[in-house]
């Protein structure tokens, strides 16, 4: 999970690099919002998708991200090979397009679609389960101190159908992580995938039973 940051030669802008899929990728981040912010749990998904291509494959799968934020998930998950579609609210959905647009553009077999999503809202309208189906569900640090916790497992219900797998990756700060884990196992079947207990992060795998 290789990383430099260095000013761009545009002053205004600042960026991070990574390496991933073999490509580097530059991420343009917004220090005044949470969710144009890239936090580790989005890296630690982005290395277990890389190096654990054989198990979970995907190429030509459908897959939508949940709190895209600066789009690190969505443009790895598309340079390796998957139809992403990646989500967040509107006052993101500007520094997300632009990121992956730059990291995607004449690298990827699908070009993924940036839409807003807001969780609980329009689901069916929007995103109707008879013509949506969906193999994996992404989501890095989407769990943090906001009161859309019920919204957020409405909306993983909704997206996830038979096959469809839940692929998430938290950081634990505070009890509310605790409280959306036994949460979501009431409604999920799921397994601990990955436990770095170093920076607090935990990775899942969850399907409906």
């Amino acid at each position: 999970m290789a990383r430099h940051s260095r000013p761009s030669l545009i002053v205004s802008e600042a960026w991070e690099a990574y390496s991933f899929a073999g490509l580097k990728i530059r991420i343009k981040e917004s220090t005044d919002l949470y969710g144009a912010v890239l936090w580790p749990s989005a890296m630690v998904l982005c290395h277990f998708l890389e190096t654990n291509a054989d198990q979970y494959n995907l190429a030509d799968k459908n897959v939508m991200e949940l709190g895209a934020g600066t789009g690190l998930v969505t443009i790895v998950s598309s340079l390796l090979g998957a139809k992403v579609t990646s989500t967040d609210i509107p006052e993101i959905l500007g520094n997300l397009g632009y990121n992956v647009q730059r990291n995607t553009r004449d690298r990827c077999k699908y070009t993924p679609v940036v839409t807003e999503l807001s969780w609980g809202q329009q689901l069916e309208e929007r995103f109707p389960r008879s013509t949506h189906r969906y193999d994996y569900v992404l989501a890095a640090d989407v769990v943090y101190h906001h009161p859309f916790l019920q919204e957020l497992l409405d909306t993983l219900e909704h997206l996830c159908q038979p096959g469809t797998q839940v692929l998430w990756a938290m950081r634990f700060r505070m009890e509310a992580e605790n409280r959306f884990v036994e949460r979501f196992q009431k409604r999920f079947s799921m397994e601990l995938l990955y436990d770095l207990p170093s920076l607090n992060i935990k990775l899942y795998r969850g399907w409906k039973p």
